[in-house]
């Protein structure tokens, strides 16, 4: 303060003929002093604080212009505590006097409501916390630990924190409160807090008195693995620096600092600094036999003044100083200027009241010839505290360093360093900036970091890992939204963002893949001659058409055998072919599907089925017309079931199932479809039937036809004869019956290509059941008994 003000008495441009003057009273690091001091410092009395027990603290306040003893001040410096400033503001807002503090960063200090005389040198706490939490952000810390002095401060900066992170993904696993009057039990707890912890990053908000303490707590207990996040409190505190217990466990830390700057010249005036050229500086005469050990002599130190019988019995002990001491060449904290922080903020806080007093002394109308001159000039005998606080509200300068200076009501803009806690070979820590921060942006140079584990890898502190694309974040009941478990995306769905928090359903033609990060388009699916389903079925159709080949030729071999000719030996063979069709036809469900193919698969499955049914019941007709005209009276029966008739029947019937197939494939045939209904990476291309009714009139007939041949053959099982075939063909018709009843449900619930799959089983299960059932014996009674293929034997009862 004091180089600053002779700065500016040298200086001929700033207040040009008026010398400034100052006062410097000690607060005591007490709120009532603070007060006391202030009131008489705008009254014009000097108190002490000498009657009190507490150890004193300097804290400075000064009133920029020409002062002598007992005269009022318009403006005062200080506290360095926000609960002084705010103590001090209250008392002097009344009667306008400005305040600049260099220390206080209390945010309720910015309400200009409340506090209309306070102005500050130091931005407010909300500053350095959202700084704090944008380098959380920026680092995906998401799960933190807090330590904050239980006071205003660490409850204030702590509430900007939780508003700058809110919705950012940035939980608190727990906040520890730590005081000053109970510390050690408060530092114990939260060491065994931080211990038991996950978070990996804990964030401080208190003293460096009081995180010291739980420092050397967390090294009693081993714990030095966390990174911590240190606030402007205790980031540059020597004291912890030094200290090699703790070393191990402050390593790493990454903290908000006061913005430093250089004072040019200010070095070599405090190591200019003497005694005996300041005779009444009792801060000096105090520093000076601390520092070099000796006694002033005659003049009692500073703190022989304030303890009269220890400050005697101390100086008695130390020898009397040479003279020649000199602070050339001393390294003190106190010589040290690389780091100047507070000392720039009481700098800029003398520089501020100077401009003021500057701005409120020049008249720009003071040679105009107007006579009202003495209405709007001040004079510096007669300074206001109400129009110098006027003009405080309207400051802006440049500073000697070249930097812009205003006050934002009550606050500067935001500016701060961050600063690093690295090791150096000789095991203590040292001080490297590694970025700044101006108002809202983050300049930070993060390869010149060493973190708490002792290199340049960002350490990790979340509660839960991030979810992989793919998958989903699910929050926990009743737990954080830090931690969530990670839920697979369900298939057919996608997620392709790191912490999803829903999967997205692929578009009706696309699938996901198989991590479920992208759809893909859904490959078409078909029952194919070259896979394992279409293979079997492809050789057991072939195989039935093969043996009903073979059993063709072997009637057509004893065709005038009986056993042949029994019952017209022509449906013999027409069933027979039929049956080969309907073998065949069955390939033709079998490939991808076409226009045609779609077409002609149901037009000759339907055909050859009825021309199948048709043959059996023509035959069961003729065995019960045969039975019924041996009787008395019914010889003229049989002209109407002569070999004519019986083809006549077969074609009648057959033509009605051709009517009805050439109907419904020109007015609504069977087209090939996607079906996108069914969910998987495949979709299925099928003939989709445009008219159920259609399909369901060939079926129907296909039925009738054959619950007609049933229910005729059933009534001609018992009629006498050694071969009756109406036995053989109720046999085929209940298995015929069976096999396409069970086809309906299955044909409905099965999926994708597996519905042509069962209606191809449905065919070649029946037609193995009509071939095996009617000439599985004839064929048995031709090549291994023929003593049985005799009419004789036939005509036997």
């Amino acid at each position: 303060m004091t180089f600053a003000v002779e700065e500016i008495n040298r200086n001929s441009t700033l207040l040009p003929g008026v010398k400034l003057g100052y006062r410097i009273l000690d607060s005591c690091a007490s709120s009532y002093w603070a007060q006391q001091v202030a009131l008489s410092l705008v009254g014009g009395d000097a108190p002490s604080c000498n009657l009190t027990p507490s150890t004193p603290r300097s804290a400075a306040y000064g009133q920029p212009g020409e002062t002598a003893a007992g005269q009022p001040v318009p403006l005062l410096i200080g506290t360095a505590s926000s609960t002084s400033t705010i103590v001090v503001s209250r008392v002097l807002g009344p009667l306008s006097v400005p305040l600049i503090s260099y220390m206080a960063s209390c945010p309720c200090l910015s309400d200009r409501l409340n506090f209309p005389n306070v102005f500050r040198t130091i931005p407010s706490d909300i500053y350095q916390a959202r700084a704090m939490a944008r380098m959380a952000i920026r680092f995906h810390w998401t799960w933190i630990g807090a330590v904050i002095e239980n006071k205003d401060y660490g409850h204030l900066a702590i509430q900007a924190f939780q508003e700058e992170t809110r919705g950012k993904g940035v939980c608190l696993e727990f906040i520890e409160t730590v005081l000053k009057e109970t510390i050690v039990s408060d530092a114990s707890r939260v060491a065994l807090t931080i211990q038991a912890s996950t978070a990996r990053v804990i964030l401080v908000f208190c003293w460096y008195t009081e995180i010291k303490e739980v420092f050397l707590e967390l090294a009693k207990i081993n714990v030095t693995d966390r990174q911590f996040l240190a606030s402007e409190a205790w980031s540059t505190s020597d004291d912890i620096l030094q200290e090699l217990d703790i070393s191990k466990v402050a390593s790493g830390v990454v903290g908000v600092a006061i913005r430093s700057s250089t004072i040019p010249g200010f070095e070599n005036y405090l190591r200019s600094l003497h005694p005996m050229r300041h005779p009444d500086d009792k801060f000096l005469r105090e520093f000076w036999e601390k520092e070099f050990g000796c006694s002033l002599g005659a003049t009692q130190s500073h703190a022989a003044s304030l303890f009269p019988g220890k400050g005697s019995s101390q100086k008695g002990s130390l020898p009397l100083c040479s003279g020649t001491e000199s602070l050339e060449g001393v390294k003190n904290p106190f010589t040290d200027v690389s780091q100047l922080r507070v000392a720039y903020n009481v700098y800029l806080a003398v520089y501020a009241a100077a401009h003021a007093l500057h701005s409120l002394l020049s008249c720009p109308d003071r040679d105009s010839s107007s006579g009202n001159n003495s209405s709007t000039c001040s004079s510096p005998k007669h300074i206001k505290p109400k129009e110098l606080l006027q003009h405080l509200n309207k400051l802006n300068f440049t500073t000697p360093q070249g930097d812009m200076f205003y006050f934002q009501g009550a606050d500067i803009p935001a500016k701060y360093d961050l600063v690093n806690w690295q090791e150096t070979p000789e095991g203590s820590l040292k001080l490297v900036l590694i970025g700044r921060v101006d108002g809202f942006d983050l300049h930070l140079n993060e390869s010149a970091i060493q973190w708490s584990i002792g290199s340049n890898q960002v350490p990790v502190s979340v509660c839960t890992e991030s979810c992989p694309p793919g998958t989903r974040k699910a929050n926990r009941k009743g737990g954080p939204l830090c931690c969530f478990d990670c839920i697979q995306c369900a298939e057919g769905e996608i997620s392709n963002q790191t912490d999803s928090l829903h999967c997205k359903r692929c578009p009706s033609e696309f699938w996901s893949n198989a991590k479920q990060t992208a759809c893909i388009p859904r490959q078409l699916d078909f029952l194919s001659f070259n896979e394992t389903l279409g293979i079997t079925l492809t050789t057991v159709a072939l195989s039935g058409a093969a043996v009903t080949t073979a059993v063709f030729v072997l009637f057509l071999c004893y065709r005038q055998t009986p056993v042949v000719r029994a019952n017209n030996s022509e449906l013999s063979f027409l069933l027979l072919l039929s049956l080969k069709l309907c073998f065949l036809c069955s390939l033709v469900f079998i490939g991808r599907p076409s226009v045609w193919s779609c077409r002609f698969q149901q037009a000759a499955f339907g055909i050859s089925f009825v021309l199948c049914v048709s043959c059996l019941l023509v035959k069961t007709v003729v065995v019960l017309a045969v039975f019924r005209s041996a009787r008395p009276g019914a010889g003229a029966l049989m002209k109407w079931f002569g070999p004519g008739q019986q083809r006549g029947s077969v074609c009648l019937f057959t033509s009605i199932q051709i009517i009805i197939c050439v109907t419904w494939l020109s007015l609504s045939p069977p087209v090939p479809q996607r079906d996108l209904g069914f969910q998987g990476s495949t979709v299925t291309l099928e003939c989709a039937m445009a008219s159920v009714v259609g399909f369901s009139l060939v079926l129907g007939y296909i039925g009738l036809l054959a619950c007609t041949c049933l229910l005729l053959a059933f009534l001609a099982r018992k009629l006498p004869d050694n071969f009756n075939e109406a036995k053989l063909i109720t046999f085929s018709m209940l298995i015929f019956c069976a096999v396409w009843v069970a086809f309906v449900p299955a044909y409905i619930s099965s999926p994708g290509k597996y519905t042509v799959a069962v209606e191809i089983f449905a065919i070649l299960a029946s037609s193995y059941g009509l071939l095996l059932c009617i000439f599985a014996p004839k064929c048995f009674i031709i090549l291994f008994r023929p003593e049985k293929n005799t009419k004789k034997h036939l005509m036997a009862r």
